[in-house]
């Protein structure tokens, strides 16, 4: 009768202060892990950092495109370091505003998702001014390693118990009163710091993996003539009035010598983007039972990589249309002077992405560098140069495949490719060490610390 269920008996006398007796709380896969940490010596989330949360107050009328980052609660998905993440932006005149004081994050703070995405968990690197909105917990951590407990949090361990500890029906939540029932499992000083050494060796192959992506723009930009270029700047400029009615613009932006130069420069062998990456019609059509990995706009990252969701088949976003195939790249139609660009993975073919990418098969060009071509800042211009709308302005893609690119020395070419490959090795790596260390954490509470320091040996000597 019982076959699938779970059924637990809990004392009325055992209950938490809140008196809380909803299934969800009492898992089996959460009772397991209380019990493991209750063999272990634990300190509450609230005596190893000092908790508040972000900004409750109305921002949207301070956004802009360049200024001071201003963190979601959706930023800290996938993003172990909050830098990694596209934040919005506000103004510096809403960063130094009063209400804004407590909101501003500091070097080594940890975030934690405690609305809609409960349990998303992010460690603030670097001193960059930036400050979070209210659906992200700012922890400041006292006399704990910040990057233990940023690996402790984003552990399974930690996201059982954030996914215990929430509450609410429409909309769930992490209360910042209930920090206090978290429990941080507490190891030697050694074993904390030995943690956050693997942390900071991630970090550093990130920032290895940065220094790659940007030799590749580097050597792009000089063989392309535009490192340090600089065209002409005129207060004024005449241009034929069958120029704009070829164009289907009238407005003087469109039409500046900066353009028309820039134009010129990648224009010169006649190509279009259309003509070396081709865009891929595969069309995606949701079935009635199963799931499937769905990219959207919010999962490109910095690095020009994609992450994926899990979606159920039936709930289907219905931004959901395209399939996309290994050595794909995507690049994103709204405000593409955000260089939001990826280049799709061996291990993401067949994936679905969003109907706001186009999606583009590199033919004549190859992928790593059609990916670094699109992220350039000069072409990322072009991109927006060629937006309409005024609330979320997207460039068609018509008009995307037909921006110039010039034809690239095959040299060229195999620079770059070894400076994206490069980049995509170092980041493995990060990725390969944070897994480490969040397994390390799991495997000092489920054995010892021994066996952890074993483990974390094998893996990042």
């Amino acid at each position: 009768m019982l076959e699938g269920l779970e059924v637990t008996e809990i004392h009325l006398s055992t209950l938490e202060r809140t008196g809380r007796f909803d299934a969800e709380f009492f898992q089996r896969s959460h009772l397991r892990i209380a019990k493991l940490l209750s063999e272990t010596r634990t300190e509450p989330v609230s005596h190893v950092a000092l908790i508040s949360d972000g900004n409750h107050f109305s921002i949207s009328e301070s956004f802009v495109d360049e200024g001071i980052p201003y963190y979601r609660g959706q930023d800290a998905a996938g993003h172990f370091f909050i830098e990694q993440a596209v934040p919005n932006h506000i103004t510096r005149a809403a960063f130094a505003s009063s209400y804004m004081q407590r909101s501003h994050l500091h070097k080594g703070d940890v975030l934690l998702s405690i609305v809609g995405t409960v349990g998303e968990t992010s460690l603030v690197k670097t001193r960059h001014e930036a400050t979070c909105s209210c659906k992200l917990a700012i922890l400041r951590p006292g006399n704990i390693e910040a990057a233990y407990l940023a690996v402790y949090l984003s552990s399974n361990i930690g996201r059982s118990l954030t996914e215990r500890w929430k509450r609410g029906a429409v909309q769930t939540g992490l209360l910042l009163e209930d920090m206090d029932q978290l429990p941080v499992a507490r190891y030697s000083t050694s074993f904390e710091k030995r943690i956050a050494e693997t942390v900071e060796a991630a970090y550093q192959s990130l920032e290895a993996s940065k220094a790659s992506f940007a030799q590749a723009e580097t050597t792009l930009l000089e063989a392309l003539g535009l490192e340090n270029w600089q065209a002409p700047e005129p207060l004024t400029y005449i241009r034929n009035s069958s120029d704009a009615f070829a164009a289907g613009r009238l407005d003087a932006e469109y039409f500046t010598p900066h353009v028309s130069e820039l134009m010129r420069l990648l224009g010169r062998n006649g190509l279009c983007i259309g003509d070396v990456a081709p865009p891929r019609r595969e069309r995606f059509a949701p079935a009635d039972t199963g799931d499937f990995s769905y990219i959207e706009i919010g999962g490109v990252r910095t690095d020009g990589t994609a992450e994926a969701e899990s979606v159920m088949q039936c709930a289907a976003p219905s931004r959901a249309t395209q399939i996309v195939a290994a050595g794909d790249v995507i690049t994103s139609t709204v405000r593409p002077i955000r260089r939001l660009t990826a280049l799709i993975a061996p291990e993401q073919n067949g994936f679905v992405c969003s109907s706001g990418f186009v999606v583009l098969q590199p033919t004549a060009i190859a992928p790593e560098v059609l990916l670094t071509y699109l992220r350039l800042q000069p072409v990322c211009e072009l991109m927006d140069l060629h937006t309409s709308a005024s609330l979320y302005p997207a460039i068609s893609e018509h008009d995307l495949l037909r921006l110039p690119i010039p034809a690239i020395d095959p040299d060229i070419q195999d620079s770059v490719c070894k400076s994206v490959q490069s980049a995509q090795r170092s980041r493995e790596r990060a990725t390969q060490l944070l897994d480490a260390a969040k397994r390390a954490v799991e495997i000092a509470i489920e054995e010892s610390e021994t066996a952890a320091l074993a483990y974390l040996g094998s893996i990042a000597p």
